[in-house]
C-alpha cells in the first residue's frame, strides 16, 4: 500500500514538485501551503509522514513540528524538514522540536525517496 504524505512549503512550484518527483516514485501526496493549514490537514488527511519547510508565514515549520508533536495521535509520525537552512543551530532546534531529519534544498528525488523509506518502512 502506498504511504500517504503531507508536504507542507508555501511555495507553490515546491508543493508541485515535491507532488511530482515523489508521485513518480510511488507515494501519495497531499499538500498544504503553510503550519496552520499544515496541522488541519494532519487531522483530514492523518499521513504517514510529514515534510516540511521551516520559513512560512502564519506558522512557521518548528511551530508546526511542536504542534503536531503535542497531539497524542501524530507522536509517532515521522517529520522530514525540508529547507534550504542548513545551520547546526537550526537543525538542532528542529530535532528539539520532534523532527525525524533533515534534508536540505534543493534535494535529489532518489535520496529523498530513500530518506522517507528509511523513516516510513
Amino acid at each position: 500500500m502506498s504511504k500517504l504524505i503531507l508536504t507542507v512549503d508555501d511555495s507553490a512550484s515546491m508543493r508541485m514538485l515535491l507532488k511530482a518527483s515523489l508521485g513518480a516514485q510511488g507515494f501519495t501526496i497531499e499538500t498544504a501551503n503553510d503550519g496552520e493549514h499544515g496541522l488541519e490537514r494532519m487531522h483530514e488527511v492523518k499521513p504517514d509522514l510529514l515534510i516540511t519547510d521551516i520559513n512560512m508565514p502564519k506558522m512557521d515549520g518548528f511551530q508546526l513540528i511542536e504542534a503536531v508533536r503535542a497531539e497524542p495521535c501524530f507522536r509517532g509520525v515521522p517529520i522530514l524538514v525540508l529547507s534550504t537552512e542548513f545551520s547546526d543551530e537550526k537543525k538542532a532546534r528542529a530535532r528539539e522540536a520532534g523532527a525525524t531529519g533533515w534534508i536540505t534544498k534543493p534535494f535529489d528525488a532518489e535520496k529523498l525517496g530513500t530518506a522517507i523509506r528509511r523513516v516510513c518502512p
